[in-house]
């Protein structure tokens, strides 16, 4: 007979434990991520307008990939090819613009065919029917985000070749295919992100059609085509702040560069709502700190928090009742500086 399992199972515990772990989205704009096809989806991540949130199995399928690098690096270098696995500061190439990215590893010589030419090393774990797709098609067509990718890598450290190596999580199947640079690709996507980084106002998104197979399981569904509204108040989603060229953030508010990432995630008690991340039609304010939002018909006051002035974290936590509060609300204001939360 099977004992019955509690409502906190084993399985359950350590997927919390692993969603109790997740990473805070990265401060630039990754190689990874230039294949993308949408401008917005690539603008409201690198803002941290919208933040994906994995549940624990997923972050464990990661896991899983990171370990599966190791054994690959394990295998090459039986079979002798000589494979540097970059950490750290060795394995980022940047471009500037905040365009930037973490190479799996630099292989100088052994790949068959090319002994002595060097190579940017790239590993992907797939499930069954991405390994398929990706063996048959090859990863240019399969993968195109990979495919740039590659090119991106290439053309930060100059080598001119790229070992793609694919792994099936299902059998263990291994795919390797040679990839040869090319320049107009990487530069294309290099400009396309550092535009993009740069951008002050959002992009359009790839299709108007929520329905559209692209944008139907994007974590941007909701706000494209539902809420158009973000989650999030920090220093990026703030109207305040400005990307530069040099890498850095710019808060006009505070007359600050080079905001440190940490204090971009929490951002301050000045933040003001990006215009482009609320839904909300906006009116001009004589106070140049402030942004006047109409919600529910009524002027909403957005800026550091007062009697009648609203923050962005209560405009988020609860717009209705920012838009028309209550004496008793207004009352605990003013006595006891107390704030909208929910």
């Amino acid at each position: 007979m099977k004992i019955p399992e509690p409502e906190y199972n084993i399985a359950n515990l350590i997927d919390k434990h692993h969603e109790s772990l997740q990473e805070p989205p990265r401060p630039h704009l990754g190689a990874s991520t230039l294949g993308h096809p949408c401008d917005r989806w690539l603008w409201l991540s690198f803002r941290w307008a919208v933040q994906q949130n994995f549940d624990g199995r997923v972050l464990r399928m990661f896991r899983r990939g990171n370990l599966e690098e190791a054994q690959i690096v394990s295998d090459l270098r039986a079979i002798g090819i000589d494979i540097q696995r970059t950490t750290g500061n060795q394995s980022r190439v940047s471009f500037g613009s905040h365009v930037s990215g973490s190479l799996d590893g630099v292989i100088k010589s052994g790949v068959p065919g090319a002994l002595k030419t060097e190579h940017v090393a790239e590993f992907k774990t797939h499930s069954a029917k991405s390994f398929n797709d990706v063996e048959k098609k090859g990863v240019e067509e399969s993968k195109p985000e990979h495919f740039v990718q590659m090119q991106v890598y290439m053309a930060g450290t100059e080598i001119d070749r790229a070992l793609y190596v694919a792994v099936c999580k299902d059998d263990d199947r291994i795919y390797t295919e040679r990839v040869k640079f090319d320049k107009e690709v990487a530069d294309k996507a290099v400009a396309r992100g550092k535009r993009i980084a740069l951008a002050d106002r959002m992009p359009e998104p790839l299709s108007a059609d929520p329905t559209w197979y692209q944008c139907r399981w994007c974590p941007a569904h909701d706000f494209c085509f539902e809420s158009k509204i973000t989650k999030h108040a920090n220093c990026r989603t703030c109207a305040h702040s400005t990307a530069l060229e040099n890498s850095t953030w710019r808060c006009e508010r505070h007359d600050a560069d080079d905001i440190p990432v940490d204090w971009q995630r929490e951002g301050c008690d000045s933040h003001v709502l990006h215009p482009d991340l609320v839904p909300y039609p906006r009116k001009e304010s004589t106070n140049e700190w402030q942004a006047i939002y109409v919600i529910n018909g009524k002027d909403v006051i957005n800026g550091e928090p007062s009697e009648s002035v609203f923050g962005s974290k209560e405009i988020l936590a609860n717009p209705s009742v920012c838009a028309d509060p209550d004496e008793f609300a207004l009352e605990f204001r003013r006595e006891f500086n107390a704030r909208v939360v929910g």
